[in-house]
């Protein structure tokens, strides 16, 4: 077993782990999502209301950071902790799924990614040095590697394509790593398996990178599109073939079934925007499903948006629906605060439970009799 990770429990009815990651600023707990910090910070909260609902760990991304405002600044200004006063663990996207969702000001060659800016239309261009430079200028304490992110649906050359461009970029982006002295700094890498729908293209690009001995491992290509089934197919075909001994994440999702149902796949991190971004839309998760506090029956509703369970012991607890509906309808940014913190406590509160019951061995049922309950909720508000 590597020495910054360490497998505590492996369900017996699923493939759910229960397991420690070591990094340079804090160990995390996994299963465990992480807020995601695009630009420095989490939209509307400050590190002390992340740390008050128990976030271990948060995203910065390297593409948004480098085009502003600059990661020899941020170097200069002592490295992206210091730049945001944010004391745990960060990882940083590479910017691989920036090359995706800009596909109109893109060109993917063999050597990386030129491209326009979405700012100001300026020439710019990521290649493994490039990206393992910014990562390394921010201090990132895990770096993803580029990668070419296909679309779906996806031609089965053009996937393939993408897959050996995305092996022959995370070789050189360990490379950089080694010869810099990252990796040896405490610093951890980790890899990202491509493949989209074609389960053979998955284990292939799993099982190559898997030899190159990276500190961690992600799976990446998925919801970009698929349905839900197709999604959770894709990482089944991918978990099996990633290296136990090595942390595992998926990227960029989801709602909360999905995770409990990935963590079942054998998925120990991940990170999406749907719960911060929504709440500035006036919707907040419960376990009876999502509620979208704009409604009008929520005028009057002295009760707090959870009474009990997950999600119910955060500071936006204090508070009425009504006072909540209040603020969102007013579009006062005090709604935008209070709900992204109650649907991000929500998640991690999710994944402490998580946690909990692969510790105690009922992680199969538990789980599954959570989404039951989730599903009917939100079935019900929705015929409501």
């Amino acid at each position: 077993m590597p020495d910054h990770f360490q497998l505590l429990k492996t369900d017996t009815v699923t493939a759910a782990r229960r397991a420690r990651l070591q990094t340079r600023h804090g160990t995390i707990e996994t299963p465990i999502f992480m807020p995601v910090g695009t630009q420095g910070t989490v939209k509307s909260l400050t590190p002390a209301h992340l740390k008050e609902i128990g976030a271990q760990i948060i995203l910065g991304n390297t593409y948004h950071l480098n085009l502003r405002p600059g990661s020899e600044l941020i170097r200069d200004l002592g490295g992206l902790h210091k730049f945001m006063d944010w004391d745990g663990p960060i990882l940083t996207d590479s910017g691989g799924f920036q090359v995706f969702s800009l596909a109109k000001l893109r060109d993917i060659r063999d050597d990386g990614v030129a491209f326009q800016s979405h700012l100001d239309g300026k020439k710019l261009f990521l290649g493994p040095k490039e990206v393992m430079g910014i990562q390394q200028n921010l201090g990132s304490d895990i770096a993803m590697v580029i990668d070419e992110c296909p679309p779906w649906p996806c031609e089965r050359d053009d996937c393939a394509k993408a897959v050996a461009r995305s092996y022959q970029w995370a070789v050189q982006c360990k490379q950089i790593a080694t010869d810099s002295g990252f990796l040896a700094n405490g610093h951890h890498v980790f890899a990202i398996v491509q493949g989209s729908t074609f389960d053979d293209l998955r284990r292939e690009a799993a099982e190559s990178l898997a030899a190159l001995d990276f500190p961690g491992y992600a799976v990446g290509g998925v919801s970009v599109g698929e349905p839900e089934p197709e999604m959770l197919k894709q990482v089944a075909a991918t978990t099996p073939f990633m290296p136990a001994d090595k942390p595992r994440y998926t990227m960029g999702l989801g709602t909360p079934p999905q995770l409990l149902k990935m963590v079942a796949l054998g998925v120990d991190m991940f990170d999406c925007v749907l719960p911060s971004r929504v709440a500035r839309n006036g919707l907040v998760f419960t376990p009876d499903g999502p509620m979208n506090l704009r409604n009008e029956k929520h005028r009057t509703d002295a009760k707090p948006i959870v009474e009990s369970g997950e999600g119910s012991g955060n500071y936006t607890a204090r508070f009425s629906r009504a006072y909540l509906r209040h603020l969102t309808v007013a579009g006062e940014i005090l709604s935008c605060t209070l709900l992204t913190l109650h649907n991000l406590s929500f998640y991690l509160d999710l994944m402490a439970s998580a946690r909990a019951h692969i510790e105690t061995g009922d992680y199969g049922p538990w789980h599954r009799a959570w989404i039951q309950r989730y599903e009917t909720g939100a079935a019900a508000r929705l015929a409501n």
